[in-house]
């Protein structure tokens, strides 16, 4: 068997539910991955609450998700790419939040070493999208870009590639991740009214060129800052494409992610792990995602994996939030004896067990 995500009815993160399914098979030209790590994005909070129907049609019960990263456990007939116990990444149609997953051959790339597994399990939308816009706005050392939701998965990234070229970054952010945003050389302005003003006083007298809105609903302050429609990017924002002229950005294919995959690979761009959850605490995951407050990515880890400098943890270790202030019995401890030995050179310990004041 296999455990997954699902929701039955349209609403908020509470109507997430982990169920058991049996574990799919794959077919011709398929694979399936055990997932270590899968992604969560604001397309899949649109999904879930039915906001768009008629762009993203479900049928219930429906699974979650597009990203992951894993291991090969199966591979079907036709599938010459991959072979068992190969390391993937990539992107499947829906229900990636699942302890396994068939994909399509063609939609994994191997996971480079230099990749971690939570990035590479969040990599795919984030990434290709801001390729994407980047790259298809030709910016470069003349350009001026304003950024919404800077700090989010694609604004973080679409600031670094736009860095790379060589523009001058602004980027709108709430105040508490100003200096995560300068980390990048962003350039950092307040959420909020008079967001144009903000914009023109920070470009320093440089025409704004380029507008990515990952926000969604700021297109109307682009338009008003000289922006050209075809220069203003949107991911979400489905009525300006339509009543302003802006331009719908989506996520690439393989390829694209597997360039993108090498730039972090080679610590050219970075893609921040705001935080992890284990499978169970899907909703708390969707509640924290959907606050869009998080600086990078939200992660969900499916398997503790061990590797240098891991992130992943088992679920057990959120247990102590419901015993903080309970009185637990337990034997007598001393600290300092519980100290490395490894911290200085010991002489404070020692003075102390011989009874001696330190100096």
């Amino acid at each position: 068997m296999s455990r997954a995500v699902r929701f039955s009815t349209h609403g908020g993160p509470e109507v997430l539910e982990v169920v058991e399914v049996p574990k799919p098979e794959p077919g011709d030209g398929e694979v399936l991955v055990e997932v270590f790590a899968a992604g969560l994005s604001p397309v899949d909070s649109v999904v879930r609450r039915g906001s768009h129907p008629e762009r993203w049609p479900v049928e219930l019960p429906a699974g979650v998700g597009q990203e992951i990263a894993g291991v090969v456990a199966a591979v079907g007939p036709g599938s010459v790419a991959f072979a068992k116990g190969d390391e993937v990444m990539g992107y499947v149609d829906g229900g990636a939040q699942a302890t396994h997953v068939v994909a399509r051959a063609t939609d994994l790339v191997q996971r480079p070493a230099g990749v971690s597994w939570e990035v590479a399990g969040s990599l795919h939308i984030a990434g290709t999208t801001a390729w994407s816009a980047v790259e298809g706005l030709g910016l470069g050392a003349a350009d001026t870009v304003v950024i919404t939701a800077a700090a989010g998965g694609v604004g973080c990234l679409a600031a670094q590639f736009a860095r790379l070229r060589g523009a001058m970054v602004l980027g709108t952010s709430a105040d508490a991740r100003f200096d995560f945003l300068r980390q990048f050389g962003v350039i950092p302005l307040a959420y909020g009214p008079g967001l144009v003003e903000r914009a023109r006083l920070a470009a320093g007298g440089r025409p704004i060129t380029a507008f990515l809105d990952f926000l969604g609903g700021e297109v109307d302050a682009a338009i008003e800052l000289g922006v050209p429609a075809p220069r203003v990017l949107t991911t979400l924002d489905w009525d300006a494409v339509a009543e302003r002229g802006a331009v719908l950005v989506e996520p690439g294919d393989s390829i694209l992610l597997a360039r993108v995959a090498r730039q972090v690979a080679d610590r050219r761009v970075r893609l921040p792990i705001a935080d992890i959850f284990p499978l169970d605490d899907i909703v708390d995951a969707y509640r924290a995602l959907d606050r869009r407050d998080a600086p990078g990515k939200i992660v969900l880890g499916l398997r503790t994996v061990d590797y240098p400098g891991q992130r992943v943890r088992e679920p057990a270790i959120k247990e102590q939030d419901v015993t903080l202030g309970v009185a637990t019995p337990h034997d007598h401890m001393d600290v300092e004896e519980q100290v490395p030995a490894a911290i200085g050179d010991g002489s404070v310990r020692r003075r102390h067990r011989a009874g001696h004041e330190p100096d």
